[in-house]
């Protein structure tokens, strides 16, 4: 007995040896979710329910987000922030630790930050521009005051400013008195007068919940958001009640284009007088100067947002002990120090991405006309690296699809291509908390991929949870690898005479992101196999060189080389941090030299200052034909093609893009982690050469946490790892200098014709409604809706069980592959009463030797299908399961939902199965 448990007990120690050599899983590593609270109608009983299915399925935490409420539960609807709702806070934080889940927690309800106690004097401002004409020698009788009946009520005059024809200007604002009767007289002329009123958006929040309707918050006020806190330091006193972060939502103010103060700042910050610019500021001219005062403009906005919201609200968390979090695009500043300025900075990935994978669904009736661009997540994934915060985080799969329609297939390329981004911290988008009591499907939120319990493929999230949960152990771990630091010319962006302020939103990219060279660099760049970050001026202004390594924080991560992409505009204090840092050693590769310097203050003097720095950079060309200069102990070399300069100084570029693969690195103490993907539609089968010298690699399949020793070889300097990836699968590499031990990987390799399953099927339902359709008899596997006679199956969403049985004619050894031809949405797979594990993304197949045995197998397939089926039989016999207030609900392109005209969705198991034996 002791000979034969010796080698299974050796195999098992082997194994834990390998799952030992990963970062370990962790609640952080683990996708949280957006928990809504509608109407924050709570009770303690359901609450301890849902977090305890967050559990089972492998969720870390939530972050709760009150809105509005379903109608009918009035009575249940609890107040934002009273005793009543602070005590389902604390028994939410309370049964979240007993489950090793963590709780953040939106400041506010809806979005944006905004509630009652936002007075008209913090509230979201905006500049309102009127213009008059007034002669000399002639009465003026208009009243300066504003026309809009909707702003009499608030706005007041800042500024009144007289121009005459040759441009002279005049501030008269004095000359107003409080009825808005003008006392003044041009002595000759004819004068245009600009005035500029303090108005108000009145913009209120979006999907508020009770007790938190009110105004928007002005995110540039120095004042506003302390008061607005004012009310959570009364619930919450001095603790964040065990909350982990305070989140703030994403920028969607609209109009709010200014601040009581912003005159003063702007002459504080930018030493010129606003006022006597305001027919340019507002100006639909395309001139160079109007440009420049624009960008004036917009480099103080971002200033004020910077300084007075982002950095009181970090403050504020942390005397809470908790940590800020904050999405930052679609704000009116640098988006780069806007994340930095955060704990936790959180992008967005909002829409359907095309994949080349086959067999990825992709119905055009059913997705947003929205392409996410990895690109604008690098904002927040890079402000994280250059600040050394391990977290960024992403609100993830934002109306990926049509309701109910939404596969876990569909969301794993979306979320390796997060992962490829810098991303390591998912949230999905979302999880609506519902009573038990509710029918199904429950309460749901507008814009949700419905994360929640009554989805019918909720019974296989863990497969989706565990991948990510493997994935982000790894992409937490150590620190990023990245080797290019690039340059964020945003002055190019500020320096446009259209419109007054600027949100960087994600839907408007093709305008500000798209025609840049330094965007049109950065995809170059990574689709050649380098890998980056980005930086800001603010950033540079901070940055330290040691030895050649660039970082721009203490504990920031580590740079080889600073590249400057080509722009037009950039700031004396930039460059002279540029030149500053070559000096100290580092490698600085400007695509070409700055033309001029941005805005207009002190722009004869800027303009001097700059031109000496460009010409004190002495180029000379190299037997390489590339020119630099040498300074200090580092260098600047110019060249408009950055990848010759980078090779030209031994950074080379990973080879694995040529092969169509992507990845993204990440080092700790010797080691190397690789996170690869194949979205290509090719099968990739090859040695590859990775930029890490390593005596041992080992390869990790982040779908089952399978692990073994990689078959692969030093050369000159690199490892030619061999790579086995099929269209749609990704794998984790690590790479260090340890002995090898343990087993190898199993590299697919055809021994024998495989094994098609042709016993009859049975098809028996397990759960799911309207109603459980009766038993199947099939010779091979058929999705149930092509049973078009039988309604019950057309109608019905839930699990459908394939059971069949197969003979092995002598022991198995060695690997088996299971393959599905088609599978409509995912399967749990039991091989002779034992779980085997789930199959829910491409390519649907899942290794299963070791639950086989000689003679007689049998095999059932659980297969989950999507909500839609029932949900359209609901809209089609008018059955009522959707009733809220405001917006109530709404399909992907923000009309009426009604799912009654719908197609059945195939729903099922199709074509042949089969088992593949392996070397």
């Amino acid at each position: 007995m002791k000979k034969l448990l010796f080698p299974a007990i050796f195999l098992v120690c082997l194994s834990q040896s390998l799952m030992a050599q990963w970062p370990p899983i962790t609640q952080a590593s683990k996708p949280w979710t957006r928990w809504w609270w509608m109407g924050s109608a709570v009770d303690k009983e359901n609450l301890t329910k849902q977090l305890t299915s967050f559990k089972q399925v492998g969720l870390g935490g939530v972050e709760i987000v009150p809105i509005y409420g379903a109608i009918g539960y009035e009575p249940n609807y609890i107040k934002y922030l009273s005793p009543n709702w602070m005590a389902m806070l604390d028994h939410t934080v309370k049964t979240a630790t007993t489950q090793q889940l963590g709780v953040y927690m939106s400041v506010g309800t809806g979005w944006p930050i905004g509630g009652p106690q936002v007075k008209p004097e913090d509230a979201a401002a905006k500049l309102i521009i009127q213009t008059y004409e007034i002669r000399a020698n002639s009465e003026f009788n208009e009243l300066i005051e504003v026309k809009d009946p909707k702003q009499k009520a608030g706005a007041r005059l800042i500024a009144l400013t007289a121009y005459r024809e040759d441009g002279q200007a005049e501030i008269i604002t004095d000359r107003v008195d409080d009825s808005g009767k003008l006392s003044w007289q041009p002595a000759n002329g004819n004068l245009k007068l600009y005035a500029a009123f303090l108005g108000r958006t009145k913009q209120m929040v979006k999907r508020a919940a009770p007790g938190g309707e009110g105004y928007t918050l002005d995110h540039f006020s120095a004042t506003a958001l302390p008061n607005y806190l004012q009310s959570f330091d009364t619930a919450f006193g001095k603790t964040s009640d065990g909350v982990k972060a305070f989140y703030n939502d994403s920028y969607e103010v609209y109009n709010a284009d200014w601040t009581p103060s912003f005159f003063t700042e702007f002459q504080r910050l930018r030493k010129y007088d606003l006022r006597l610019h305001l027919h340019q500021l507002v100006s639909k001219d395309s001139t160079e100067m109007v440009a420049r005062i624009k960008s004036d403009y917009r480099q103080t906005i971002s200033e004020l947002m910077l300084k007075n919201f982002a950095g009181q609200f970090t403050g504020w968390a942390h005397s809470k002990k908790a940590l800020s979090l904050n999405q930052a695009h679609g704000s009116p500043g640098n988006l780069l120090d806007l994340y930095a300025a955060f704990d936790i900075s959180e992008a967005e990935t909002f829409g359907s991405s095309a994949f080349e994978i086959p067999g990825i669904r992709r119905d055009s009736a059913d997705i947003r006309n929205v392409n996410p661009d990895p690109i604008m997540l690098k904002f927040a994934s890079s402000a994280a690296h250059a600040m050394g915060n391990k977290l960024t985080s992403c609100e993830t799969f934002t109306w990926l699809t049509e309701h109910f329609k939404t596969s876990w297939s569909q969301c794993k390329p979306e979320v390796e291509q997060a992962f490829l981004a810098g991303i390591n911290h998912v949230f999905y988008h979302g999880t609506t908390y519902s009573p038990a009591e509710v029918k199904w499907p429950g309460w749901l939120f507008y814009a949700s991929v419905n994360f929640v319990p009554t989805n019918s493929l909720w019974p296989h999230l863990q497969g989706l949870n565990n991948f990510i949960a493997r994935c982000q152990a790894v992409l937490q771990y150590g620190s990023p690898d990245n080797e290019i630091l690039t340059y964020w010319p945003v002055y190019d962006a500020w320096s446009n005479p259209k419109g007054l302020d600027m949100p960087f939103k994600v839907h408007d990219i093709d305008d500000w992101l798209y025609p840049a060279p330094f965007y049109q660099n950065t995809r170059a760049l990574q689709a050649a196999g380098y890998a980056l970050d980005f930086v800001s001026d603010k950033m540079l202004s901070t940055a330290q060189v040691s030895g050649a390594a660039i970082r721009v924080s203490k504990n920031g991560a580590l740079h080889k080389v600073l590249l400057i992409p080509k722009c037009r505009y950039m700031p004396v204090e930039t460059l002279q941090n540029i030149l500053r840092m070559a000096k100290e050693g580092a490698m600085v590769i400007m695509q070409d030299l700055p033309e001029d310097v941005p805005g207009l203050a002190n722009l004869d003097q800027n303009r001097e200052s700059l031109k000496k720095l460009v010409a004190a950079v002495n180029f000379t060309t190299n037997k390489a034909g590339i020119k630099e200069f040498l300074m200090g102990k580092g260098k600047v070399i110019l060249a408009s093609d950055v990848q010759d300069a980078l090779k030209s100084q031994n950074i080379f570029p990973e080879q694995l893009t040529k092969a169509g693969l992507k990845f993204i690195r990440r080092s700790a103490a010797g080691e190397k982690y690789y996170f690869i993907v194949n979205h290509t539609g090719k099968n990739v089968d090859e040695s590859i050469a990775l930029n890490y010298a390593a005596t041992n690699v080992l390869i990790s399949d982040p779908l089952t946490g399978n692990s073994g020793l990689a078959q692969f070889q030093k050369s000159q300097g690199k490892t030619l790892v061999r790579l086995q990836l099929q269209p749609g699968e990704s794998v984790l590499v690590k790479m260090d200098q340890e002995p090898s031990s343990g087993h190898q990987w199993h590299y697919v390799e055809n021994s024998a014709r495989s094994i098609v399953l042709t016993s009859p099927w049975t098809l028996q339902f397990t759960a799911g409604g309207p109603s459980l359709p009766a038993s199947l008899e099939m010779d091979q596997p058929r999705t149930w809706t092509s049973f078009a006679g039988d309604t019950s199956l057309l109608n019905f969403s839930g699990t459908g069980r394939y059971t069949t049985s197969f003979q092995l004619p002598v022991k198995p050894g060695g690997e088996y592959l299971l393959k599905l031809d088609r599978l409509c949405e995912s399967a749990q797979v039991i091989i002779n009463g034992k779980d085997a594990g789930l199959i829910w993304s491409v390519p649907y197949q899942l290794r299963i030797g070791k639950y086989l045995q000689p003679g007689v197998n049998t095999i059932s397939l659980e297969v989950s299908n999507l909500m839609a089926n029932r949900i359209r039989y609901m809209d089609r016999h008018k059955m009522e399961w959707r009733k809220y207030h405001e917006i109530n609900f709404v399909n992907i392109n923000y009309k009426n939902f009604n799912a009654a005209d719908w197609s059945v969705q195939p729903s099922g198991l199709e074509g042949p199965v089969t088992i593949l034996p392996l070397k």
